[in-house]
Formats: structure tokens, sequence, C-alpha cells
């Protein structure tokens, strides 16, 4: 087998846990999914005072934020929640992966650090495992209010060195008001939009008698949020422009196969990336060409999706997961985002989803230090003169040239 690039997890998933797609006539609304997640797993509901605002997390999936809405019960449910997986109620070997717009896991997934692969095993699909600690093992409800929980964890990971790591994970998910978030970003929120949004501030802390280094292997904070896709769905990923000798690729595309040109445009300042469900396809882009903004456009219920996160000043180290052994350990993603698709043409898919994706660097810490990263997702739902101007100020480009970028 060829060497898969990193985010290969979803692959794996898709073809050791393949489903019918998942595909539902009609989006469900966020009462739907929140009553079929309490069918299941006990849900902590945040909410704002008029209810409108609403984020579902299970502590049982590591604090997962399952979903969000803007208009209370009866609105859009953002999130994909994977109802044929958690409906069977079976631990799945490889990974389980239960959905979720906000799940908490660590990197690198491949290469000679990897969390994923045992000691000298393949680089391949049969020999691939997400470690229980983030993907079955319960995390504890330390404190919880209206807007927040904070839900912590314990546990030890090694690496395909053999490099063992002692871990304590704290993650809080809240609330935070649309205005505060954009006020943060420099923009005024117009009236007339509904708004939900919310953080997960995720920290680690080394409780090993060990420091972490380089040449042993070193971890990173990764957020992956899994939503619903629409074919009218555009991911928008502005970026720093210079040349190639100073800065780097602008993006990697080549991570399930070359991605096509009518899925992929890169223009002045920013890409567009399809994220319609159609075509399985990842892109990353280098911490030199990272900005701490992206996001993206659904025209079909005119969602705009901002994702803001964490991203240190200077910071250009981050791990690579390509499922291979690297010369370039640390030559990693700062973002990722996923669009899931057919396994092969006419066959099945694992859901309607795509993914916005953000790390932390590498992160060298000695006993006793922690590091934090914070992953912010904002959807704002209304009409398109009054999000036209936030995606403007926030992603550098207007909804219509977000609409027309792609040859759908």
């Amino acid at each position: 087998m060829k060497p898969i690039l990193a985010g290969a997890g979803i692959l794996a998933a898709a073809m050791m846990t393949m489903t019918s797609g998942n595909a539902q006539s009609g989006s469900p609304s966020f009462g739907d999914d929140l009553a079929f997640l309490r069918q299941h797993k006990e849900v902590v509901l945040l909410t704002d005072r008029s209810h409108r605002a609403q984020v579902a997390v299970v502590p049982a999936w590591q604090g997962h934020v399952m979903t969000s809405t803007a208009g209370g019960a009866q609105g859009t449910s953002f999130g994909w929640v994977n109802r044929d997986l958690i409906a069977k109620g079976e631990i799945q070997p490889h990974i389980n992966v239960f959905g979720g717009e906000d799940r908490f896991w660590l990197g690198p997934e491949g290469g000679q650090f990897s969390l994923f692969f045992a000691r000298n095993a393949p680089f391949d699909l049969e020999h691939w495992f997400t470690p229980a600690a983030f993907d079955t093992e319960p995390w504890a409800v330390v404190s919880r209010s209206a807007d927040r929980v904070l839900c912590r964890h314990a546990f030890a990971v090694t690496n395909y060195s053999g490099t063992r790591f002692a871990v304590t994970a704290d993650r809080e998910v809240r609330l935070v008001s649309a205005r505060q978030m954009l006020s943060g970003l420099g923009i005024q929120l117009p009236r007339g939009l509904r708004s939900v949004g919310f953080e997960s501030v995720n920290s680690i802390r080394n409780t090993g008698p060990e420091p972490w280094k380089k040449d042993t292997g070193l971890l990173s904070i990764w957020i992956l949020g899994m939503l619903n896709a629409s074919p009218q769905t555009t991911i928008v990923i502005p970026f720093a422009p210079g040349p190639e000798s100073e800065l780097g690729p602008v993006v990697n595309d080549t991570y399930f196969g070359k991605v096509p040109a009518d899925r992929l445009a890169v223009k002045d300042g920013a890409l567009f990336f399809a994220a319609d469900a159609h075509h399985r396809s990842k892109i990353g882009i280098p911490p030199r060409r990272a900005k701490p903004v992206f996001g993206s456009y659904d025209a079909a219920h005119q969602v705009l999706t901002l994702i803001h996160y964490t991203r240190p000043p200077g910071a250009t180290e981050y791990v690579n997961s390509m499922w291979q052994l690297q010369d370039k350990p640390f030559g990693g993603d700062a973002v990722n985002s996923y669009n899931d698709g057919p396994s092969q043409p006419g066959g099945s898919q694992m859901g309607q989803f795509y993914e916005l994706e953000t790390s932390s660097p590498a992160l060298a810490l000695e006993p006793g230090q922690s590091a934090t990263h914070v992953h912010q997702t904002l959807h704002l739902q209304g009409a398109e003169k009054a999000l036209d101007p936030i995606a403007r100020a926030a992603l550098g480009v207007g909804l219509e040239e977000i609409k027309n970028a792609l040859r759908r």
C-alpha cells in the first residue's frame, strides 16, 4: 500500500465501519438529534437565556460537542451525528466515529512518533487503531453550569517509537456569544441573524517523570469538527501570500489523491474547497501559510461558519501524520479540511459531512507543564445581505465569490 497522509483515520473508519452514508431525507432538527442522542448517552445541554443558542456535549465521548443550533429545538442541527454507528451500540476495533462538530484527538497519526500504530507495525489499515483515551473511554465531568462544562481524563499513550506519555487532559466547552466572538475579530454583529458560538479550551499536562523531547516524539492537540454537508457548501481558507521558497506550498492537496480542479480553487489570498460529501478528499495548510480564522458557507441553508483557533506567533513545528517513516516529523499542517464521499465510484461512504480541523504546535512539555489549544466555532444564519460583510471582514471574500469560486 502506498503511504497515506494525515487524517487517514477517516478513510480507515469508512472502510472499517462503512455504512450506506447515514443519508436521511432532509436534515434533522436540533431537537431530533438531541432526542436521539439522549436515547444512547447522557447529554449536557448548554444554552443561553433565550434558549435559541444550544450546544449538546457528550462526556462519555470525550466531551465531544455533538451538535449545536441557533434556533432552539426546531432549529438547524449543525453537527453531523453518525446515527447508524450510535444505534448499533457496538464498539468497533479500529475507530468509533460517533460524529460531532468539535472532537478531541491527539497527534501525530502516522510516522515514527505515531500514536495510532504499535511499535514496528506496518503502516496499513489493518494495524491502525485509535487510542481508547480519545475514542471510547468516557471522561469525567468536573464541573458544569448552564453555559459550560469541564471534562477531565488521565491516561497514558505510547508512540510507535516506544515512548510512553502520561497525560491529564482538561476540556472545557463553553458558550460564547456571537457578538463577543466577532468583536474579537474587529467585526460588528448586524441585527437579524441567528447565531450560536462556542469554544473548546483543550489542555494537556505532562504527568510523567520525563520531559517530552523531539528525538523521542512530541504530542499535539488536534480538534476535528464534523459538519453537515450540502451540495452548495464551500470551505474558505485564507492564507498568507508569498513565495514557496520562504513559506512553503499554499496547500497540500494529495492526502487521498490529487483533488480535482473543479473541487479546489486557489485564488488571491484564499482557497475554496468543495464540501458537498460527494468526493473523498482532504487538504492541509502549513503553519507559515495558515491564518487564525477560516470557515465555510452553506448557501442552501444560508449558514456562515467561522473557526477561530489558537495560533502561537512564530510557531512552525507541527506534527507530521504521514503513514510512513518521515524525514520531517515536525513538518505537518496547522489547519486541515476533509470532505467525505464514496470509497469508490458508486460505493458507500461514512456520511454526508465535511470537517474543519485545527492543531496545536508540537508540544515539548516538562514534567508538570501544560499547554492549551482553543478552538472556537461560530454559526451565523440569516439573510445574505447581513452575512456578506462578516464574510468579507473575517475571510477576505464575499458570499458571491464564495458561491461562484468552484465550477459546480
